[in-house]
This record gives C-alpha cells, structure tokens and sequence, in this order.
C-alpha cells in the first residue's frame, strides 16, 4: 500500500467534527488551525488539524497539533507506521501529532507522555475518603456548584471564570502558552460540547471555575482556577465532584490530566478523584531528514522529549 501526505490549507475544517470538541470547528479556530494534513493509501484516510509554522532563520516549515487531545477524524484499525508515508508534498521538515485520550492512535509507535487520571462513574468511585470528608465540610459551609452548557453561560460568569482563572495562572507563574484572553475563552463556550461550571458560596461571588469540555466519549477537565481570596477552602475538590457528576449524566468519563510532573502535587490531587488511567501519546515525525538534521546541527543539551530539537531554548 502506498501512503502519502499532503496539506490543505482549510483551517482544518476537513477534519472538523462539531460533535467532539479538540476537533470542533470553534476550537481549531480558537488554537489558529492552518491547515488539514491528509494521509492517502490509509484505510480510512487520516485527516489530521495541525498549525503550519514557519521555522526562523529557514526557509522551511513544520507542523503541529493544536493543543489537547485532537488525534485524527478517524481511528485506522491499523494505525501506519509514519516511515511508511510519503512526506514529500507536504514541504515540513517535521510533524508533531497529539493523540485522542482512551485509544484510538492515529498512526504506530509514538511516545508516551504521561498516564493521565480517569473517574468512570460506570463504577465504583475511586474519591479518597478524606476529600468525600472535605467536600462535604464544603457544602456545610454553603458552596454551590452550578454547571451551564457553554453557549449558554452569562457574560458575568464568564467573567468571573476569566478572574479565577487569571489568579491562578499568576499565582503559578504560569507559562504565556496559557495566558488565554477573553476572546480565546469565549470562542471555546461557543461549542455545544463545552461547559462552564464555577463554585461560590451562597450570596457571594464565585471562587473558582472549570471548563469542561466533550471529546471522543470523554469529558474532559480542560482548564480551571480558584480566586485567591478561596484558597483555603479548596473549592476545586467541588468542582472536580460536580465534573465526575456531569460526565455520569452524559454517560463519559471524566479525564482530569496530570500534574505539570508526574508524581507533582497537582498530580496527586487529581489521583485522588480517579478510578481508573489511560496514556497520554504523541508522535515526533520527522518529514526531511536531511532538513532536520542541517537544522538541529550545534543544538546542545536538547531537553529529553523535546521535539523538534531545532526548537530547543537556546
């Protein structure tokens, strides 16, 4: 069987699926989707959203997925080894594929990246008994959840999301990767498979918030944060109860993620709701060797993982 590539410089909208949200058209317009990569001679054919990059100091470019768990519009029962594809029309040095959580691996091999935490409601709860204990002080001292479906959210609980959601990244230090802005985050409540939950106490304002969206017979805990002034009564153990609660009504399961490190306090929080785990893949292609290799030429103590290495800091 022949295999080959090629780019349609569609937006993605060739591997656009309204009913799975890291492949809607509202989030591959929010992450700046270029393009639609196609492999041909796969059995079904693979449509894969990616973002065309130009390299600096090169005439050449590469390509990565958006952000999250978008994989390809399809599931190969065979996935194809990425030596097999012609890569040639494509014009990228090299290609960095995210793969669907929970099966479904768009081509072979690839890397594993983490072992994300899983909450089946389908069965027995896996909610550590001291944080049962601790949502429900919570709820003794009056905190709500309320969940709304994405389009439908308020613009001040929109806003109030954007406020905890802001703390928190400036409390971590976080990255500029997730400094989203209010348009980033409005476009994504656009999509039917989006939901915004926020956790308050009664009269008050809220003290943190989640964005939940629907994927590929996932719920997942997509992004969240908690108001400075809320930190010491943790409503986020809430919001992870009332997220577990929503996935069981629309019959998924919840993937909560992992820490930034594996075995980090943020990855033990999230063990603590879990039942069950499933792998976190990608897959580092390189395209042109040749190029990828002129390219990566002098680069000194790459990262392990990083790819591609002519991308490493420094």
């Amino acid at each position: 069987m022949s295999l080959r590539a090629d780019l349609n410089a569609d937006g993605g909208r060739s591997a656009s699926d309204p009913a799975e949200f890291f492949r809607s058209p509202e989030f591959l317009e929010a992450e700046g989707v270029t393009h639609t990569l196609a492999v041909h001679g796969a059995a079904p054919r693979l449509l894969i959203p990616v973002i065309v990059r130009p390299i600096e100091g090169a005439d050449r470019l590469d390509a990565i997925s958006p952000y999250g768990y978008p994989g390809a519009s399809v599931v190969p029962p065979v996935p194809p080894e990425p030596a097999d594809v012609n890569w040639s029309a494509t014009g990228l040095v090299s290609l960095f594929v995210r793969d669907r959580i929970g099966g479904g691996a768009c081509f072979a091999g690839g890397t594993e990246r983490a072992q994300v935490h899983i909450a089946d409601p389908r069965i027995e709860s896996g909610v550590r008994k001291r944080l049962r204990e601790q949502i429900r002080r919570n709820e003794r001292r009056g905190w709500r959840v309320g969940a709304e479906p994405g389009p439908q959210a308020e613009p001040e609980d929109v806003r109030a999301f954007e406020l905890a959601y802001g703390e928190t990244m400036a409390r971590t230090g976080a990255s500029g990767r997730y400094l989203y802005d209010s348009a980033y985050l409005a476009s994504l409540l656009t999509s039917p498979t989006a939901w915004l939950l926020l956790a308050g106490l009664e009269g008050e304002e809220p003290g943190a918030g989640a964005i939940a969206v629907a994927s590929d017979h996932h719920l997942h805990y997509f992004l969240g944060g908690t108001r400075d002034a809320a930190l010491a009564d943790s409503p986020m153990k809430n919001l992870f109860a009332a997220m577990t609660s929503l996935a069981g009504e629309l019959g998924l399961r919840l993937h909560l993620g992992g820490g930034v490190e594996a075995g980090d306090s943020l990855d033990a929080f999230k063990r603590g709701f879990a039942n069950a785990a499933e792998s976190f893949v990608t897959h580092e292609i390189v395209c042109d060797g040749a190029a990828y290799e002129e390219l990566s030429a002098g680069r000194l103590a790459v990262p392990e993982g990083f790819f591609p290495a002519y991308r490493a800091p420094g």
